[in-house]
């Protein structure tokens, strides 16, 4: 009988992995093929069984064995990381650090600002037992729950509880193993009151988006995991099978926890500032966001850093702030985080600054402090998507509430993705241009420490003026990507005394420390911003 798969935590499925089925008729050996497959002749029932493989933790799990419906085992392979749980707290609030490791490790707490900055060491962590650092996952989907680490035998005196500094920033745990194994993973620390004129967003929804920790991101595996683990990705996923790259098409989709660790949030301990950003992800995540945070504090700008998730929890007093920062790559918000935003910048003159691209682009629901459900509501970014009254949806949150293009001024568009170009200016008449040097038809932000889409400020993704922008936006530049792809840098300022700036480019914050005059423009906009 079929009984189960077995798979680790991408979701690859894992052969030779050893079984012992413990139930009321004695106990039953069997080993998973190469699908993960296992195969036991036991009656059905309820067994206690034992699972592991060479590399991968050992665990046991109760498990209700039923004809036809396969049990989804798991196993957490030997390699250390970890998570912060809450990932964003409040100056004083206290954060609970996840870790695992299959041997002793020491923690220590680190700021990343206009450099990294040790805080303090946290400890050498190890206990009497063998391997007793090492976590567990759930067995099935844990990407809709969180992986549940420090659940088991981490009571009483073993609780693993670190206070947020006064300092608000962008922090990380760096994790080493007695073998010197590294792992660093990030904590958004908020002040427990505004302290600077600017508020800053790191956008940990997106990173929660993009992270695939347990076979599931809103990339790959979508709307929930597939019956049966990944053999190979090419000939499987359907971001790699669909010849349209329709990643989106369901009407629902399971939820994705924040209550896991995030790989692609891990930053080397040699990548400094000024490094050219290493890895596939890094440079649309904290990686970059540290670029631009990093900028701010080289040029004196003081500011407060929120996660997007304490804002949806009304934990940002806006009204408290001159100017607010968007970076990078703010992709997902909810519709109520949306609104208020727009409130603020209509109503009571707030100032946006919005310096990514793919920004509020898809609605997110929480189902609680950490579940997610990302309403990609069948869409595809490269064929166009109608209304019932025949116009052309701009995006997903447009689908279900509005274009973001009626705040942001600009809102993303596939031409130009994954290409990267320098800015060509258009109106050089303009305040933001001020002490540059630059004219009509110069270009600018050619230099950037993008790694994975090099060539310039404009690219990875971007943003143009669309039907719905705001009919005062003004261009100000464009990228000079092929196909028309360029980002649009535009402004726009709403009746109610507010403003927002757009560079419609998730390249930008790679670019800002390198190359004069995106750093000049984005100070310009900033102390204007600030002075009125």
């Amino acid at each position: 009988m079929l009984i189960g798969y077995v798979s680790d935590e991408r979701y690859v499925a894992l052969g030779d992995v050893l079984l012992e089925f413990r139930g009321a008729s004695g106990v039953t050996a069997a080993r998973s093929n190469i699908s993960g497959a296992v195969y036991a002749n036991i009656p059905p029932g309820r067994y206690r069984v034992a699972i592991g493989r060479d590399g991968f933790g050992s665990k046991l799990v109760d498990v209700d064995v039923e004809e036809g419906k396969p049990h989804q085992f798991r196993l957490l392979s030997d390699r250390l990381c970890g998570y912060a749980s809450p990932r964003c707290v409040k100056s004083g609030e206290r954060a609970e650090f996840c870790v695992h490791a299959v041997e002793e490790y020491t923690l220590e707490l680190w700021r990343y600002g206009a450099r990294k900055e040790h805080v303090r060491r946290i400890g050498i962590f190890d206990e009497h037992g063998p391997r007793a650092n090492m976590q567990i996952t759930p067995d099935g989907d844990y990407t809709r729950g969180g992986v549940h680490w420090n659940e088991f035998g981490y009571h009483g005196a073993f609780a693993q509880f670190v206070e947020a500094p006064q300092r608000s920033g962008l922090y990380y745990f760096h994790a080493r193993s007695k073998s010197g194994e590294f792992f660093s993973f990030p904590w958004v620390v908020a002040p427990a009151a505004p302290q600077a004129p600017v508020a800053v967003f790191a956008s940990d929804i997106t990173w929660n988006a993009y992270n695939s920790f347990g076979g599931r991101s809103n990339y790959i595996n979508a709307d929930c995991l597939p019956p049966t683990p990944i053999i190979n990705s090419r000939l499987e996923l359907k971001r790699y099978t669909e010849a349209e790259h329709r990643t989106y098409d369901q009407d629902h989709y399971e939820p994705l926890s924040l209550e896991r660790p995030d790989p692609y949030n891990h930053i080397d301990e040699r990548e400094q500032l000024t490094d050219p950003i290493a890895g596939r992800q890094g440079c649309h995540m904290a990686a970059a966001e540290w670029r631009l945070l990093g900028w701010m504090e080289q040029q004196g700008f003081a500011y407060d850093l929120y996660g997007e998730t304490q804002f949806h929890f009304d934990q940002v007093p806006l009204d408290d702030y001159r100017v607010l920062i968007l970076s990078t790559h703010p992709e997902y918000w909810s519709l109520d985080m949306y609104r208020r935003l727009k409130d603020w910048v209509f109503h009571r003159g707030g100032r946006l600054m919005y310096l990514g691209g793919n920004g509020l682009n898809c609605e997110v629901e929480f189902l609680d402090d950490h579940r997610i459900v990302y309403q990609n509501t069948k869409w595809s970014h490269s064929e166009p998507q109608y209304a019932p009254d025949g116009r052309e949806y701009e995006s997903r949150l447009d689908k279900r509430a509005e274009s973001e293009a009626n705040l942001l001024g600009v809102v993303f568009t596939f031409p130009g993705i994954m290409t990267a170009a320098p800015y060509r200016v258009e109106d050089d008449s303009h305040w933001c241009f001020a002490n540059t040097g630059l004219r009509n038809g110069d270009l600018f932000g050619r230099e950037s420490l993008h790694l994975r889409v090099p060539g310039g400020a404009s690219g990875h993704e971007t943003d143009k003026i669309s039907p719905q922008s705001p009919t005062n936006v003004q261009r100000l530049a464009k990228g000079t990507n092929a196909n028309n792809g360029g980002a649009e840098m535009v402004i726009h300022e709403p009746d109610g005394g507010g403003a927002v700036f757009s560079v419609g480019s998730i390249c930008w914050p790679s670019s800002i420390l390198v190359d004069e005059s995106v750093s000049l423009i984005t100070a310009n906009v900033l102390r204007r911003f600030l002075s009125r």
